[in-house]
């Protein structure tokens, strides 16, 4: 057992350490080139809240391992476990909801803060914010824990009498307990109405925030994940269905471009005229509803130049140019048929079983078990891959959903072209979201990760706590998400092939 765990303690030193590589060289590469070389405090944020979640989504993988190093102990407390996972999980979502409910908002209201105020003052607006954000979730914390902060486990009450100790003992089926006649202390035989009770105890209050915390996550997820896993993959199907068929001439390069500068002044204009709203202090309903549709107008404009540079090439490398477009929308087919799989994979597994009862088979559980007994780490990485596939489709919901609606903020992520509080807000979407990843794939895998830490936390506990336990009890969010993903997979085959124009007219109150 020694060398295992200490197998186990190394790979999760390296882990860690190539994560947080791997976020510092998406920071580097995604940042805009106006943060280069400054809002350091933001970028260490966004690698830290990028870490957490991504080693969050590798915890459970890693707790699975960590309850196999003593598989062939009589039970748990046999062996020393490598790694106190309890504490860990804990540590790791107390971490997640202080970033995002305090540190994050801090980061984005003092980048976003007026660049003509001094240092000092922008510390203090965005100190006010969080510290009042900081006061209303500490209020609703402390009543809400105070009254309700109790775990409902559901038990069977088995009792027996006693008996001086005999010189043998006389059990049988129909006999099974001591006492002429008893049964109570039999699972099997006593009358499950009547043994069946409430065991009622408080709960922890790091667990009551992880809790409240994964609520508020599974809202987010279910709307954003159940859109974003169907709009991902069909997303870049249809792109490749969307594609350029062939370079155009001059003389239509020159139409188009006469049409989108025409549109980009247009945009000047108007942007002007809500910078000189803002000005006057004219920051009402109607302006933010008009910056909202001029940034939709802004990223399409963006896109509809980005298209008319592939479908009219230019320069010495024209030809080659060409060449890497035609490949990189075979990538995006190959890729969204993947996706779709994937996808299409992980609705029937929520349905054949977590919807429906008793299951029809473990699926995807079965696969990963069989895969671990080809090699020990394939199942593992498998699992890593299904439980980041969620979170990729979260943003990719919260992207689609930003640009439907006018009401909801988009932050996309371009490549050298991410503002850092277009990161921010991506970064705490996934933390957010991280915790009912990982819940909902404790779930759905509960077979694959039985008997582990997270088991405890996110199966027991959260399932049994007094006025949450129905949520989980009639599958609200598992059903959401299939709901909401069926809809999607309808709206992409009705209207996914045509070509969307956002249409949004402004009305300036000046």
């Amino acid at each position: 057992m020694g060398d295992f765990n200490l197998a186990l303690l190394i790979v999760a030193i390296i882990v860690c350490v190539l994560v947080f590589i791997f976020n510092v060289y998406l920071l580097v590469n995604y940042q805009h080139p106006d943060d280069v070389n400054q809002a350091y405090f933001p970028k260490f944020v966004v690698v830290l809240g990028l870490s957490i979640a991504a080693i969050s989504i590798l915890m459970l993988p890693a707790d699975v391992a960590n309850r196999q190093a003593c598989r062939n102990s009589l039970y748990n407390g046999a062996c020393r476990l490598t790694l106190p996972m309890k504490d860990l999980w804990l540590a790791v979502y107390i971490i997640d909801a202080v970033l995002v409910f305090f540190v994050i908002p801090f980061a984005m209201f003092y980048y976003e803060g007026d660049l003509d105020k001094s240092v000092m003052k922008r510390v203090v607006s965005a100190s006010a914010w969080v510290g009042a954000t900081a006061v209303v979730c500490a209020l609703i914390l402390g009543i809400l824990y105070g009254l309700v902060g109790y775990v409902d486990f559901t038990v069977m009450h088995l009792s027996s009498t006693t008996t001086s100790f005999p010189s043998s003992w006389d059990f049988s089926s129909s006999q099974p307990c001591i006492g002429n006649g008893a049964t109570q202390c039999s699972a099997h035989s006593v009358n499950a109405s009547v043994a069946e009770t409430i065991w009622t105890m408080r709960a922890t209050f790091p667990e009551y925030v992880v809790a409240l915390a994964t609520i508020v996550g599974s809202v987010l997820f279910t709307i954003f994940g159940g859109i974003g896993i169907a709009c991902l993959p069909l997303g870049l199907i249809f792109s490749f269905v969307r594609r350029p068929r062939a370079v155009i001439t001059r003389s239509q390069y020159i139409m188009e471009a006469t049409e989108l500068g025409k549109k980009a002044k247009e945009l000047k204009k108007t942007a002007d005229a809500l910078h000189q709203e803002e000005r006057n202090g004219n920051k009402g309903r109607k302006w933010r509803k008009n910056v909202k549709a001029v940034e939709k107008e802004l990223l399409q404009l963006e896109d509809d130049v980005k298209a008319l540079e592939e479908m009219y090439p230019q320069g010495e490398k024209a030809e080659t140019a060409w060449a890497l477009t035609v490949l990189g929308y075979l990538a995006k087919l190959v890729l969204g048929v993947m996706g779709l799989i994937v996808s299409v994979a992980w609705v029937a597994h929520i349905i054949i079983y977590l919807l429906i009862s008793p299951p029809l088979s473990p699926f995807l559980n079965e696969v990963f078990i069989r895969l671990d007994d080809v090699w020990g780490l394939l199942g593992t990485a498998a699992f890593a891959f299904f439980c980041f596939y969620l979170l990729i489709a979260v943003v990719a919901g919260a992207t689609m959903l930003g640009l439907k609606l006018v009401f909801i903020t988009i932050h996309p992520m371009k490549w050298g072209a991410t503002l850092m509080n277009s990161f921010l807000f991506n970064v705490g979407l996934i933390l957010l979201c991280s915790i009912s990843v990982i819940q909902f794939c404790a779930t759905a895998f509960a077979y694959y990760s039985q008997a582990t830490a997270a088991q405890e936390i996110f199966g027991h506990t959260l399932q049994s706590l007094r006025g949450i336990k129905y949520l989980y009890q009639y599958n609200v969010f598992q059903i959401g998400f299939v709901v909401l993903a069926g809809l999607t997979f309808i709206y992409y085959a009705a209207f996914g092939w045509r070509r969307k124009k956002i249409s949004a007219r402004f009305q300036t109150s000046s």
